[in-house]
């Protein structure tokens, strides 16, 4: 098959360089129609078709413990899971796709799981604090249509009832520098929240190493019940701008209007801008630094900062970590607390290990992570004095 020929349109697209019955290597090609560096590449089992359509399967199953500290902490044993199927098939001066991605986190509680410091939807008709949200049933239900305008640059069409508008970066569970990290980034609701969006349609020109893209999409946030597809809207929009200057790096500018996103704050309209720079070196580093600003309107701005590395030190052992800084006025959602609506600036590190090895046609990693986070002194009371996490893991992976 041409190289030219892609699930997404994106990058060098699928690398065919590595040929079998057991898979094929897709590279550049984040959540949506979020690049990556084109190092970063992602195998996934497939199965032909007949002719040049062929279906391709990847996931994931990742039993998790996790302990958060102080007065506001949790523990809880709970499980991450996702599967993903990509249907690829040539189409009159291009080619089409059909994407379906869900998950089995509905199974977890409402509220999720604890993650001291994270904000951002709703359980039981109350804001989450200090939780991270379960993914809904449906992650993505989408299709996109290629067609090739001139050499090595293609126009494109995607969207569906669940989809990802273009804005921000490539979603966390996607991106190799955080491939191993269990936890959602705190800073989830500044950089890549709107990967789970009932309803969205993108349109944008892609070359191999730049794309120019704009989406149509609903602001609102999933509600708690996440069994279920919620009505689409077209009520907000976003602009994104991707560029590759190597194989190396990818960078992302990105800016959206969000109508009403959060259930908390039904009156306010959210301007969201993000900028990112992805580093991966194809031989086991890859990382990433991001800036991102919500403008509430009415409101204030509140700032984050996002850094995470992922280190393949060999084939069995990975080192990992993440720092974040986020300014984030929603710890106290009480009215009636006189810290309510009290803007706090912390910063969190982590830093995780994985032994991998492989299991016939999976992938097995087993490690876990060390958390510590910085804040102001004032929170003492509410935190402790030096709150603290830590998870230990097993993830079963189809495909990597």
């Amino acid at each position: 098959m041409d190289q030219r020929v892609m699930a997404h349109g994106a990058m060098d697209g699928m690398d065919m360089s590595r040929p079998s019955m057991a898979g094929m290597t897709m590279s550049g090609q984040g959540s949506g129609t979020s690049r990556v560096p084109p190092n970063e590449k992602m195998t996934m089992p497939m199965v032909g078709l007949g002719g040049s359509s062929m279906l391709m399967l990847g996931g994931y199953v990742w039993p998790i413990y996790t302990h958060q500290s102080g007065p506001r902490g949790d523990d809880k044993f709970y499980a991450q899971s996702m599967g993903m199927a990509m249907l690829t098939a040539p189409f009159t001066g291009g080619r089409f796709s059909l994407n379906a991605m869900m998950s089995l986190d509905p199974a977890m509680k409402h509220d999720g799981y604890p993650l001291l410091f994270a904000t951002g939807e709703e359980a039981q008709g109350r804001p989450l604090v200090d939780r991270q949200h379960p993914h809904d049933l449906f992650m993505e239900l989408s299709g996109r249509l290629d067609l090739d305008i001139a050499p090595g640059t293609t126009a494109f069409l995607y969207g569906g009832p669940v989809a990802e508008p273009a804005l921000g970066p490539s979603a966390f569970m996607h991106r190799a520098s955080a491939w191993y990290n269990p936890e959602a980034p705190i800073t989830h609701h500044w950089f890549d929240s709107t990967h789970i969006t009932y309803g969205d349609v993108t349109a944008g020109v892609a070359a191999p190493k730049w794309q120019l893209e704009a989406s149509a999409f609903r602001g609102r946030e999933p509600d708690e019940f996440r069994w279920n597809i919620e009505s689409p809207k077209l009520d907000s929009w976003s602009v994104r701008a991707s560029f590759a200057p190597s194989p190396a790096w990818l960078v992302q500018a990105s800016y959206g209007h969000l109508y009403a996103p959060e259930a908390a704050h039904p009156n306010e309209d959210e301007k969201r801008t993000t900028v990112s720079a992805q580093y991966n070196n194809g031989k086991g580093l890859s990382a990433m630094a991001a800036f991102a600003a919500k403008d509430r309107a009415p409101g204030r701005t509140l700032t984050a900062w996002l850094g995470e590395v992922n280190w393949d030190l060999s084939r069995h052992h990975t080192l990992f970590g993440r720092i974040e800084n986020v300014n984030n006025d929603e710890l106290f959602p009480d009215h009636a607390s006189p810290l309510h609506d009290v803007a706090f600036r912390v910063t969190k590190f982590e830093a995780g290990y994985a032994y991998r090895l492989p299991l016939g046609p999976l992938n097995l990693a087993l490690g876990g992570t060390a958390s510590a986070i910085a804040k102001p002194n004032a929170l003492d009371a509410v935190y402790g004095k030096s709150p603290m996490g830590y998870t230990v893991f097993a993830k079963f992976s189809l495909g990597d």
